[in-house]
């Protein structure tokens, strides 16, 4: 494939909307690096506040909750950025689709339907190829600072949990909001906007065990 082939291949109907994605993201990339703003964090509340006892307003999901986040930690991100994660993602959902335009012809309508598993399969090659990147983004949160010790720190619970359900609970550091991922040590319910203070962490790191506080 030379260069116009590649360019023609790339701007094809369906390969269009993933080129320019990934011009934008190429684009968001050169921004951060000049000026040093970034949000890389993934926002668990959307998970939490859609699926937990759906309160008020609230839009209730019908999946588990625990097993979306089980997932999303599946692919690494709680650790890995989100935003460095979806560049890689649609990197590879580039490729692939380029690749099957070129090589398979089809008509082009059936270009929109390859992006779906291209995606899906990209999902899992970002994952284990930014698996040996762990170890570097588990030293930093995702905002590049040194990261804290927990245990004993109070904060408020933005879901309800109890048993074996996994919530979040925000605490305040240095005048920094910090969401850590938090389970029920003796699986009680504690309730949503509740103070609860982190007593353990969990072996594998992944989230941190709380008991209800009554500080003040």
């Amino acid at each position: 494939m030379n260069l116009s082939e590649l360019i023609e291949v790339s701007f094809n109907p369906a390969n269009t909307i993933l080129s320019i994605l990934l011009i934008l993201s190429v684009v968001y990339w050169i921004f951060t690096m000049i000026t040093g703003v970034g949000d890389y964090d993934i926002d668990f509340d959307s998970v939490t506040d859609a699926n937990f006892d759906a309160p008020d307003a609230t839009v209730e999901v019908p999946q588990d909750p625990s097993s979306f986040i089980q997932f999303l930690k599946f692919l690494n991100l709680d650790i890995i950025p989100i935003t460095f994660f979806l560049t890689l993602v649609l990197l590879f959902t580039w490729l692939i689709n380029v690749n099957i335009s070129y090589f398979i012809p089809l008509p082009y309508w059936m270009y929109f339907i390859t992006i779906v598993p291209a995606f899906i399969a990209s999902l899992f090659i970002t994952k284990y190829i930014s698996m040996p990147l762990k170890p570097i983004f588990k030293e930093i949160n995702h905002k590049g600072e040194i990261a804290y010790d927990y245990l004993g720190r109070v904060g408020v619970l933005k879901s309800t949990i109890e048993k074996d359900k996994l919530g979040m609970l925000e605490l305040v550091i240095n005048k920094d909001p910090i969401k850590l991922l938090v389970k029920s040590k003796d699986g009680s319910l504690l309730k949503e906007g509740e103070k609860a203070c982190i007593v353990d962490e969990n072996p594998d790191k992944k989230f941190y065990l709380i008991e209800k506080s009554y500080e003040l």
